[in-house]
């Protein structure tokens, strides 16, 4: 029994702090992220050939999965890489955090895609993305046994920028509904939403369990400056919505009620990734049968304390537990 299976991009993440005038000088749009080309970020890597990165593992959905499991659930991801250094990196690294994978999750060709993360001083991301062979990945990276075991499924919004990769997130969620297992996505970034809205409406289907987004990807979603009005367009597609407000906190949306449940302070210093261990705080605690309410603010909480450092994820396996120690003590 899983209580989440997840689906996404498998990235190998390299963020730099660099300054304003560099995003400028490539043309990169501040705070969001854009999809390149091989040769775009062989060129992008270079410039930065004198500063040395942080590396690890990610992907939205892989963040979100790691931080489910160092709370302590189960979790099994799909995904593809390729046979090369940096698909095994990967590999090793969810194998580490205890993650399950698809046993073809290494093809024999291609290359594995690379997330460049820039991190300006007033702790603004903004990504540049190579999918490489995960644009290909397809259903049949799908594990439907291990999904059908599972409570929730849970896949990134970034997958509707691939055909196949849409149309086996589009599977996964019909498996899903079929055996009973709650569905879940994020919207991911506004990009997703200006760009790629027909298919992830396609893969939202008549509608998903829950939805995670910030307030600006909700925002864009329901053109419209007004956070009231777009919390009401999205529960059209939406049983239950989690919105992200930064520092301010989040809200928890069902049909029927609304929470603002407020954030805890910070130092950020990096917030790549927030979004990303927020939905796994929420995500880990439906699992444990804790409240809606609850729920986001674990999310909260361990947003928070990712934020003060420099990473999409905590560094090990025992600080996400110390978080969900942490958090209970601060709570109680």
């Amino acid at each position: 029994m899983y209580d989440v299976y997840g689906l996404g991009n498998a990235l190998v993440d390299e963020e730099y702090a660099i300054d304003d005038g560099f995003l400028r000088s490539h043309k990169i749009a501040k705070g969001h992220m854009t999809l390149v080309d091989e040769p775009t970020m062989d060129v992008l890597i270079s410039s930065l050939d004198d500063l040395s990165p942080t590396r690890m593992s990610g992907g939205s959905a892989a963040n979100t999965l790691i931080a489910i499991q160092g709370f302590g659930a189960n979790t099994f991801y799909s995904c593809k890489v390729a046979s090369d250094e940096t698909g095994q990196h990967f590999l090793n690294d969810l194998s580490r955090s205890g993650v399950k994978t698809n046993e073809n999750a290494a093809a024999t060709e291609g290359k594995s895609g690379r997330c460049l993360v820039l991190i300006t001083p007033d702790a603004e991301r903004s990504m540049n993305t190579f999918l490489g062979i995960s644009s290909h990945l397809s259903q049949i990276e799908l594990d439907e046994t291990a999904l059908a075991a599972s409570k929730y499924f849970y896949v990134e919004g970034y997958m509707s920028s691939a055909a196949g990769s849409r149309d086996a997130a589009i599977s996964a969620r019909e498996m899903a509904e079929a055996a009973g297992v709650k569905t879940a996505i994020s919207l991911s970034d506004p990009s997703m939403v200006d760009f790629f809205r027909e298919p992830l409406e396609q893969i939202l289907g008549n509608g998903v369990d829950h939805l995670f987004c910030n307030e600006e990807e909700a925002l864009t979603w329901a053109r419209t400056d007004r956070l009231d009005i777009a919390t009401t367009e999205l529960k059209d597609v939406a049983r239950n919505l989690s919105i992200t407000l930064g520092a301010k906190g989040s809200l928890a949306v069902s049909q029927h009620s609304q929470s603002l449940v407020e954030g805890f302070s910070a130092e950020a210093v990096d917030t790549t990734g927030a979004g990303d261990i927020y939905a796994g705080g929420c995500l880990y605690g439906w699992t444990q049968g804790m409240s809606p309410e609850q729920s986001a603010a674990l999310g909260n909480f361990a947003a928070a304390r990712l934020v003060g450092a420099y990473g999409a994820r905590l560094r090990s396996i025992e600080d996400y537990q110390e978080t969900l120690v942490s958090f209970r003590n601060r709570v109680h």
